[in-house]
C-alpha cells in the first residue's frame, strides 16, 4: 500500500487535523462518546494493560497480512464499521469512503444513517461492502429497507442492537447538532468559523446534491435533516427482541451478523439464532457509558462461540498493536468507524486511504516484532498475562 502520507504518521495524527478543519458540534459528534465518557476512555486505555511478548530469530521478511473473513479475503484483518456522518465531513464522503476501502482491500460498511444512498455507493465504489441496519419500530417499513438492501446485492447485513434506547450526548444538545437540525445561533457561529469547510463541503451539498438527508430512510420517515417531517416515533424501538432477530433470519438469505454484543450469553444466542457472526461493540463509547470495553469482553465470548460463529470486534482501536491484541484474544477480525472518519475529514478519500495505510503499516510491523508470518498465527501465545506469570513465579518458588 502507498500513497500521500498528508503528514500524518498515526491515527492521532488524523485526529488532531479534522479538529482543527472540522465545525466543533460536527467534531465532537465524531469524536465523543456519552454522558461522562467512562466508556469511552476506556475502550481505549484497557488495551494498555494488554501486554506481548515476543519471538525471536525467525525468519519474517515475507509475512503476508491477508485475512478471511465471510468467505473473501481482506487484505488485513481490520475494516470499516458503520458511520453515518462522512457525508458532513467531506463533499461525497461516504463515496470516498468506500472507494479508499476498495483500494486497500478491506470491507467497508453502508449505514442506514448514511447520507449518499446505498446504491449510488455500491456503484461509484464497489468493494466489499457490508450493509448496517437498524430495526425500527415499524417493521414494514424496516423488512421493505432489507428488500431493498438484497435487491442492490450486498451479501452481509449488519443489525445494530446496542442503541434502542439512545444514548445521553449531552454535547449534541449544546452545539445544537441535532435532528432536524436547529440553526442556533450558537450552530452558525461554529459553521463559519470553519470557512474551509464551509466552502468545500455544506456549500458544495447544497449546490450539487440539496438539503442533506439520510438516503437509505423512506420517504415516510423523513425529507431532510432540516424538515420538521422527521418521525423519531417511526424510528423508536424499544420492543426490538430476539423474535424480532428471527424474523430478520428468515428474510434475510446472506450473512447476518448481530453488533453490540458484550454478554456471552448473547453471543450464544445469536449462534442459535443462526447468526452467522457477532460484533463485540459498545458503539464506541457512545450508547450506555460505564459498559465493559469490547476488548475487555471479548476473551469470554470467544471462548464461548468462537469457532462456532465469526466473533468481530469493535470500538477504540486505533493501533496496530490494538488491531494484533484484539486478534490475539479470540477475534476473527476487527472493525473500526472513527480513524477513517478523520482521515475523510482531513482529505476525503486520499484521508479515509492514508487511515488505513497506518493500520497495515503498524500491523505488519507488530507482527513482524512478534516473529510471526501470517494472521493466523496472532493468537494466545503472543501475551504476557500477569496473573499467569504470577502463578508461575509461586509455583517455582514452592
Amino acid at each position: 500500500m502507498s500513497g500521500g502520507k498528508l503528514n500524518a504518521y498515526n491515527i492521532e495524527d488524523l485526529r488532531r487535523m479534522a479538529k482543527r478543519r472540522l465545525p466543533r458540534g460536527i467534531f465532537e459528534f465524531v469524536d465523543r462518546g456519552c454522558e461522562d465518557e467512562v466508556s469511552l476512555r476506556n475502550n481505549c486505555a484497557a488495551f494498555e494493560d494488554i501486554k506481548f511478548r515476543t519471538h525471536v530469530l525467525a525468519d519474517v521478511s515475507t509475512r503476508s497480512l491477508d485475512t478471511q473473513i465471510f468467505g473473501k479475503t481482506s487484505k488485513m484483518p481490520i475494516g470499516i464499521s458503520p458511520t453515518g456522518t462522512a457525508g458532513l465531513l467531506s463533499f461525497g464522503g461516504e463515496v470516498g469512503l468506500a472507494k479508499a476501502a476498495a483500494r486497500a482491500g478491506v470491507p467497508c460498511t453502508v449505514a442506514t444513517n448514511g447520507m449518499t444512498s446505498m446504491e449510488e455507493i455500491v456503484n461509484e465504489a464497489g468493494g466489499d461492502l457490508w450493509f448496517q441496519l437498524y430495526m425500527w419500530s415499524d417493521k414494514d417499513l424496516s423488512l421493505k429497507l432489507v428488500d431493498r438492501v438484497k435487491s442492490v446485492g450486498f451479501e452481509t447485513l449488519i443489525v445494530t442492537v446496542d442503541s434502542t434506547i439512545s444514548g445521553n450526548r449531552e454535547y449534541n444538545h449544546r452545539n445544537g447538532f441535532e435532528v432536524p437540525l436547529q440553526y442556533t445561533p450558537r450552530l452558525i457561529a461554529q459553521l463559519l468559523a470553519k470557512p474551509g469547510w464551509l466552502v468545500s463541503c455544506l456549500l458544495q451539498q447544497f449546490i450539487k446534491r440539496g438539503v442533506p438527508k439520510f438516503e437509505n430512510y423512506p420517504p415516510e420517515v423523513m425529507d431532510g435533516l432540516l424538515s420538521k417531517s422527521f418521525k423519531r416515533s417511526s424510528l423508536k424501538n424499544e420492543s426490538l427482541d430476539w423474535d424480532d432477530f428471527r424474523l430478520l433470519r428468515d428474510r434475510w438469505p446472506g450473512k447476518l451478523v448481530l453488533k453490540g454484543v458484550l454478554h456471552p450469553d448473547d453471543a450464544a444466542m445469536a449462534a442459535d439464532c443462526g447468526a452467522d457472526g457477532v460484533i463485540v461493540s459498545n458503539h464506541g463509547g457512545r450508547s450506555l457509558d460505564a459498559s465493559v470495553a469490547p476488548i475487555q469482553a471479548l476473551p469470554d465470548i470467544a471462548a464461548r462461540v468462537g469457532g462456532r460463529i465469526t466473533v468481530i470486534v469493535d470500538s477504540g482501536f486505533r493501533r496496530g498493536t490494538d488491531v494484533v491484541k484484539g486478534l490475539a484474544l479470540g477475534a476473527d477480525f476487527v472493525m473500526a468507524g472513527r480513524p477513517t472518519l478523520y482521515g475523510t475529514a482531513v482529505a476525503g478519500e486520499a484521508g479515509a486511504y492514508r487511515a488505513l495505510e497506518i493500520f497495515h503499516e503498524e500491523i505488519g510491523r507488530v507482527m513482524g516484532q512478534l516473529g510471526l508470518h501470517t494472521v493466523d498465527e496472532i493468537g494466545a501465545d503472543c501475551l504476557w498475562q500477569p496473573s499467569a506469570a504470577a502463578t508461575s513465579f509461586r509455583t517455582a518458588a514452592e
